[in-house]
């Protein structure tokens, strides 16, 4: 059979493709699917008409990245990898250079504005339930992604060769290297050597601008390949494809172009507005955003007073931190009233044999006697805990499409339970924030540890009360 020939896009009229623009799409488009690609993700790509605030942060998110690559860019084209160079390279660039201050600023605020964006497109997903069924696999690569961006900007960190820069890595570093039988050999091959020093910079430059960027790249284009395929969330909750014309275009649904990229456009406008405040008159935000301890050079025989990472990093820091030999019998006591819970309420067989082994045995390895195995001296210290719960906050998001068990998706139409839990858990990020910023004592301690088992709760109580709460009744179609 002969093959069949494809169709040349004919391009007519006045407007923007026209002749000879519209000659050179048509020869385009029979060597590469440009027009296909753009209707399917732009112009006949439908998304609900009923977006709202909450939307603009994906789009922003894109803004940022290619603004993040851009000036990475030309950042690279005058930095120094090396530990006798590096700082010396940032000062340059920021006095010497042609518009280099703009660039080393833009991309330095643009680390935390990108960090802000995504928190909050997390959380209008935690709002309206953008994780649940058929979106779960978005859901993973978005925080596939979110933790991509976590090690990127932790690689980054290093970079400037401040005080602050090098002591952080170096805190962060030895952390990995209290876990039982692989953390020794971890934090060497993290470091490239016994201690932070030049084949460290060299190791994390190489992730911070060639490995990562590439896997976020990859990243984002599955997260909206995904996301195209299965279709956009909105406020409601409610799925645009179930309501379709006799053209089958959805009666909910309005064209991503030109609507929503005018709109996006808009946001844009308003963001890089107070983006400019902050690039201008503000880039160091107090020392937020740029330690004034990072303006020293590193020195490897001289300790600030007090060692804290960026803003984005503190909340998993305070978890960290709240983890004590005390702590530990708290949550020992918290894993044998969960296992309990689970017994007693559950339905499924599997999960309850799963916690009538896996709850003794997490006890033990907590406050059980001492014993030494393969050289893992038994039970687990606190600080190992601390490592392992401050791992296991980032990475529990990836359970929500699971833990949710309500009957419906948005924060509109789900009970006072499910609000008031989302409403305490952002307060806690907050506060856990905050406490990441600030040197530890014993009150700020104890905040931390209630703000910890607050955290956890959230999620881990997720299963009931999203189950016992009266929801209200959802539309059949979005409202407006």
């Amino acid at each position: 059979m002969a093959a069949t020939k494809k169709e040349p896009v004919v391009v007519s009229g006045a407007g923007p493709f026209s002749a000879p623009i519209g000659g050179l799409l048509t020869w385009v488009d029979q060597r590469f699917p440009l027009v296909s690609q753009w209707k399917e993700h732009m112009s006949e790509y439908y998304a609900p008409k009923n977006f709202n605030f909450w939307y603009y942060f994906g789009s922003l998110a894109l803004v940022i990245l290619v603004l993040q690559i851009v000036t990475g860019i030309f950042l690279t084209m005058h930095y120094k990898p090396s530990a006798a160079e590096a700082f010396a390279s940032v000062e340059y660039i920021m006095r010497d250079v042609p518009g280099g201050w703009l660039i080393r600023y833009l991309h330095s605020t643009g680390a935390s504005a990108f960090f802000i964006v995504i928190y909050l497109h997390m959380f209008r997903g935690l709002l309206y339930g953008s994780y649940r069924a058929p979106r779960e696999l978005i859901w993973i690569f978005g925080m596939v992604i979110y933790l991509a961006l976590m090690a990127e900007a932790f690689f980054g960190y290093l970079l400037p060769w401040g005080q602050m820069s090098y002591w952080g890595a170096q805190v962060i570093v030895n952390l990995f290297d209290a876990l039982p039988l692989i953390g020794p050999d971890l934090s060497t091959w993290i470091r490239g050597d016994f201690v932070v020093s030049d084949a460290t910079l060299n190791r994390f430059f190489a992730f911070h601008v060639i490995a990562i960027p590439l896997a976020l790249l990859g990243l984002v284009a599955a997260h909206i390949m995904a996301l195209h395929e299965v279709g956009s969330n909105n406020p409601d909750g409610v799925e645009i494809k179930e309501t379709k014309d006799a053209n089958g275009k959805p009666l909910d649904g309005i064209a991503m172009h030109p609507y929503y990229t005018i709109k996006d456009a808009f946001g844009v406008t308003v963001f890089a507005a107070m983006f400019c405040l902050i690039l201008f008159f503000a880039p160091e935000m107090g020392g937020y955003f740029l330690e004034y301890n990072n303006f020293i050079p590193a020195d490897p025989l001289k300790t600030p007073p007090h060692i804290a990472p960026v803003w984005y990093f503190t909340p998993y820091y305070s978890i960290l931190r709240a983890v004590t030999e005390d702590f530990m019998k708290w949550l020992a006591l918290g894993v044998a009233v969960y296992a309990t819970l689970i017994v007693f309420t559950s339905r499924d067989c599997l999960s309850k044999i799963f916690a009538i082994l896996a709850a003794p045995a997490i006890i033990f390895l907590m406050k059980g006697p001492s014993f030494t195995l393969f050289g893992v001296i038994f039970p687990i210290e606190a600080k190992v805990w601390g490592v392992v719960l401050m791992g296991v906050a980032s990475m529990i998001f990836f359970l929500m499409p699971w833990l949710d068990k309500s009957p419906v998706k948005s924060i509109r139409y789900k009970g006072s339970l499910s609000r008031w839990a989302l409403t305490i858990f952002v307060v806690v990020f907050l506060v856990l924030g905050y406490l990441g910023t600030l040197t530890v004592t014993d009150g700020r301690t104890l905040v931390s540890q209630i703000c910890t088992v607050i955290y956890f709760s959230y999620f881990l109580l997720m299963p009931w009360y999203t189950q016992m709460e009266q929801t209200h009744p959802v539309p059949d179609r979005v409202t407006m």
